[in-house]
């Protein structure tokens, strides 16, 4: 099951503090959906030492960045 997560009307760093407590309580097999008024690049550094694997897709001022466990 997906989990979506706006943080688009968010200021830094409350996004990726959202995100890394959103991820914190995903269930297995679950993936998190993030809407996101950009692309959090420090972020992805933490979710590769993390274990996590992520795909994005979306324009300027609005994107959408797919969350999950790298062994799934």
């Amino acid at each position: 099951m997906d989990r979506v997560l706006d943080v688009s009307q968010l200021e830094p760093p409350e996004p990726v503090e959202r995100i890394l407590d959103a991820l914190a309580d995903l269930g297995h097999g679950d993936r998190l959906d993030v809407i996101h008024r950009r692309l959090p690049f420090p972020l992805f550094d933490m979710l590769r030492a993390m274990g996590h694997r992520w795909e994005t897709s979306g324009e300027e001022g609005r994107y959408r960045i797919i969350i999950w466990p790298m062994g799934e």
